[in-house]
């Protein structure tokens, strides 16, 4: 057994298909098929189940490809360490971010990042927050920009800064005449929101709750662009998170009033990353960049342990 099998055994489960694993290891299939039944005898257990079109996984291959993921994972880590050693502010970083933030937050922070770590190659991935978690476990990604707190999850976080809500109307709705709103405002009215998924969903409808407005059960968006062109259209209101806010895009954005709906934003990784020292770097960067632009509310709290 070594790591090469590991690989291939890890492949099969992310693809289920010999030929679909094989391209992605760049190897031909039989010689990916071969190195697993090597893998099955000298561990005198079946791995996979294999059918006509698919390869699936047997109850204790899917305990050994957990196992190998995390072996897996450590190596790569190491690897990492050693480049560190050498210069923590060059190489690769693999971010992920929610979609809810990504278009609104990185063409402020991008410029920056890329100007202060030039020997860095940052390769970005805009995913919701169950699967950049995922990927963050799995060793697929170095940190991630996503919402807090999270739970029952064992990460280093830092809390970057907080984001108010807006009410999104449109221009001839009649609370365009209030210069703010409360949220006792919007009790028994209807909201339109996210699809499930989306973290921000989730603070919508705990808003909701609060307000005792409810959601519009016909219809839920995919994006906050695609509530941003509901409410233009006069199809409802909506909450919009204030990095997203537009001028001259068909909607009017009204304030609340203390206390504020907001959500927090930070970035996430592994205790164990080899890329502590960028990543805690970057986070100060983006907190200096963010106080400029003025826009939300920078938190420069101590990097701690998410659980």
């Amino acid at each position: 057994m070594n790591l090469r099998d590991l690989k291939y055994l890890v492949a099969i489960a992310d693809h289920r298909h010999f030929g679909m694993a094989a391209a992605a290891c760049f190897v031909s299939q039989p010689a990916l098929s071969m190195q697993i039944k090597k893998l099955e005898n000298a561990l005198n257990v079946q791995l996979i189940e294999r059918t006509s079109k698919l390869a699936l996984l047997t109850e204790t291959g899917k305990l050994i490809t957990e196992h190998a993921k995390d072996i897996l994972c450590r190596v790569e880590t190491i690897k990492e360490i050693a480049k560190q050693a050498n210069d923590p502010y060059s190489g690769k970083l693999h971010l992920g971010v929610i979609p809810t933030l990504a278009p609104y937050l990185l063409p402020r922070i991008i410029p920056r990042l890329t100007k202060t770590f030039p020997k860095l190659r940052i390769y970005l991935f805009e995913e919701q927050t169950s699967h950049l978690i995922e990927k963050l476990r799995q060793g697929k990604l170095d940190g991630a920009l996503l919402g807090l707190p999270l739970i029952n999850e064992d990460f280093i976080a830092a809390p970057l800064f907080e984001e108010e809500f807006m009410l999104a109307i449109h221009p001839h709705h009649p609370l365009t005449k209030r210069k703010t709103i409360r949220i006792s405002d919007l009790e028994n009215k209807t909201l339109l929101l996210l699809e499930d998924g989306h973290c921000l969903r989730d603070l919508a409808l705990e808003f909701c709750h609060k307000a005792n407005a409810t959601e519009s059960k016909g219809f839920q968006a995919s994006s906050l662009e695609t509530l941003r062109h509901m409410v233009a259209a006069k199809a409802g209101i909506t909450l919009m998170p204030k990095l997203a806010y537009q001028s001259n895009d068909g909607v009017y954005y009204l304030p609340f009033n203390s206390p504020k709906p907001s959500r927090v934003v930070g970035m996430v990784w592994r205790s164990s990353s080899a890329k502590k020292i960028l990543l805690h770097n970057m986070v100060e960067q983006i907190r200096k960049c963010l106080s400029k632009k003025n826009v939300v509310r920078v938190i420069n709290t101590s990097i701690v342990c998410q659980k």
